[in-house]
């Protein structure tokens, strides 16, 4: 930039500093074209902030094709000095699918794995939530527009028991729903971590680690209101498109 503009190195790196630019970072982005953004988004936050009495929410989701790894070379231990070491070559022994339902109120998850991903093995879970959650609660479900979400077999479901109460999240806009946060959690403590030469073995860990959890869970804060989040997309989008012309 300094040989294009004809500035000197140490005045392209202040005017860098002045307005906090990064030229050599990147970041990605999708912004939601779903129509009922904003009522979905009011919806959301608002279960969040203001959850039903005699109720418990719930946010559900599928973390799906969970590859079961197992490294090239034995992982090398964290020594004094030195960080864990992994190869980056691995063999792959299979997948499986965990459907999980964090409580907001307190941290604790329902969960269920499960070798395919369809709209059976998610009624199955929608049974377990229902034998898990005591009979005098409603049950607010905060959920993605995945289709195994909306077939006619879940709707059915779904009328029959009608304790049961869907919110779905704009379209993507995962990071609105508060189960993708712990599935990072789980991603980055066992998971991306973890040499499994089995699916089962990769399974076992899951529960093991899900357990745990739950001996200790941790609720998050949601702290941005659904005015604080639509005002900072109304702000940035102002940016960016300012910026185009």
């Amino acid at each position: 930039m300094a040989r294009r503009s004809g500035l000197s190195e140490s005045t392209v790196g202040r005017i860098w500093r002045k307005f906090d630019l990064k030229p050599h970072l990147f970041d990605g982005f999708k912004l939601s074209t779903d129509p009922l953004f904003v009522e979905k988004v009011v919806d959301v936050v608002g279960l969040y902030h203001n959850p039903p009495q005699k109720a418990v929410v719930l946010c559900v989701d599928e973390k799906s094709q969970v590859q079961a790894l197992d490294r090239s070379q034995p992982v090398l231990p964290m020594m004094p000095g030195m960080p864990e070491r992994r190869t980056h070559d691995y063999a792959r022994h299979g997948v499986t699918s965990l459907f999980a339902a964090f409580n907001i109120a307190d941290g604790t998850v329902i969960s269920e794995l499960h070798r395919r991903h369809r709209h059976q093995e998610f009624l199955k879970f929608l049974k377990r939530i229902d034998k898990n959650v005591p009979g005098g609660l409603d049950v607010h479900l905060v959920c993605d527009n995945y289709g195994t979400h909306k077939t006619p077999e879940i709707q059915g479901w779904l009328a029959r028991h009608p304790r049961f109460h869907v919110h779905f999240t704009p379209t993507g806009s995962s990071w609105i729903n508060q189960v993708e946060r712990w599935f990072g959690y789980l991603t980055d403590q066992k998971i991306r971590r973890g040499v499994h030469k089995s699916v089962q073995a990769l399974e076992a860990d899951i529960r093991d680690w899900i357990g745990t959890w739950n001996e200790n869970p941790r609720p998050f804060a949601w702290t941005k209101t659904a005015e604080e989040i639509l005002n900072s997309l109304a702000e940035y989008l102002s940016k960016i498109s300012g910026g185009a012309h």
